[in-house]
């Protein structure tokens, strides 16, 4: 069997010229290099290394192990290099889920700041809006969940990113954008337009039509957050949205966005948050990407880890 160490020791041979400089480099005492030689003689039935010459030369065979040598050994540490990452948590692979359309406005220039970092964890996204997407966090179908709903589960974890103000949206010429005060029976004589998940887990169901024990006149979903904006536009209905996603819309003139003082005098609020396994907080490539979200967070002036 051709063992590393004797290729290791062809290849200080070819640095070093000589017997006693190979072996110091490969930390070996001559006597002990010289017996490997005679070990891979023995096992050829050749002569390897032409040790009387100066510097030593090479038999056929062992050109052709070194060549061997040239192939296998920066493979080793190639693999050495990446285990060491993987034990000390530098590699990886994180997959994401999300609760919320719009997220990816913010979470994805944040992403890019900690490839930086992380170049060698691999970012991914679970396909979908699952109806039991904690149940899955927990067992590990993916790694963190971006949601305004935590629920207390066994193993499972909440990171409190940012608060939001989830508004109202009417096209510029709805009537509602007038007048002084918009009650829940105003909003249940309309179309809602939303994102096609479950109602209880909309803002506007969950926080205003349904303690009110009403329903929308008509509920339309849409995947693209764009479209919903169009269909609110061209005065097909009406939306909440976050504040960030309503922003970029309303400041280009599409549409108007009012507060929902009728949920509270501070409009409809909620903290949306990062759920992860509390176990995966001890790989460091992990808790690097919790600490880029706290750092976010804080820059948006809301909760501190």
């Amino acid at each position: 069997m051709i063992e590393l160490r004797y290729l290791k020791t062809l290849v200080a041979l070819r640095e070093y010229g000589s017997l006693v400089a190979a072996a110091n480099d490969i930390c070996l005492t001559p006597s002990a290099l010289s017996h490997q030689l005679k070990e891979l003689d023995q096992f050829f039935g050749t002569e390897v290394v032409y040790r009387r010459t100066r510097p030593v030369s090479f038999s056929h065979v062992g050109q052709r192990l070194l060549k061997l040598a040239d192939e296998i050994l920066p493979q080793v540490q190639i693999a050495h290099t990446d285990i060491a990452r993987i034990v000390h948590g530098q590699t990886g692979r994180i997959t994401f889920s999300s609760e919320c359309h719009s997220c990816f406005d913010w979470l994805m220039p944040l992403l890019n700041q900690y490839r930086l970092q992380y170049p060698d964890v691999d970012l991914d996204f679970a396909a979908g809006f699952e109806s039991n997407p904690h149940e899955l966090l927990q067992i590990g179908e993916f790694d963190l969940l971006i949601t305004a709903d935590p629920i207390a589960l066994k193993g499972v974890a909440y990171f409190p990113i940012f608060e939001y103000e989830s508004r109202l949206v009417l096209s510029t010429t709805h009537f509602l954008a007038r007048v002084p005060s918009i009650t829940v029976q105003d909003l249940a004589e309309e179309t809602l337009i939303t994102y096609p998940v479950d109602r209880h887990r909309l803002d506007i169901m969950a926080r205003l039509f349904l303690p009110a024990n009403v329903q929308p006149k008509h509920i339309r979903t849409t995947d693209l957050t764009q479209m919903l904006i169009q269909l609110v536009a061209s005065g097909r209905g009406i939306a909440a949205l976050p504040d960030w996603v309503v922003n970029e819309f309303e400041q280009k003139g599409w549409v108007i966005s009012r507060r929902l003082d009728c949920v509270a005098p501070e409009g409809l609020r909620r903290t949306l948050y990062a759920g992860y396994r509390v176990e995966d907080q001890e790989k460091d490539y992990f808790d690097g990407f919790l600490k880029q979200l706290n750092k976010f967070s804080k820059s948006r002036g809301s909760f501190y880890h």
